[in-house]
């Protein structure tokens, strides 16, 4: 989802305990603004997303994004 929005590589990793699920995304450090958008829109937009789903699964998710 992240590469196309932003059209940019990225890892993602998922790491999950009791009912909580911490997405990493790894985006080169030049283009960790792009991730992020300007006032943090993109990133809470695709948080906003990715709650949508845990919330009918039951579960908390958190994006954490990270320099590679």
């Amino acid at each position: 989802m992240i590469q196309g929005i932003t059209g940019i590589e990225c890892e993602v990793s998922e790491e999950d305990s009791d009912g909580f699920v911490v997405y990493k995304v790894k985006v080169p450090q030049e283009h960790v603004g792009v991730v992020i958008g300007r006032s943090g829109k993109t990133i809470n937009a695709i948080k906003n997303v990715l709650k949508i789903n845990a919330i009918r699964e039951g579960v908390r998710v958190d994006v954490q994004v990270e320099e590679a």
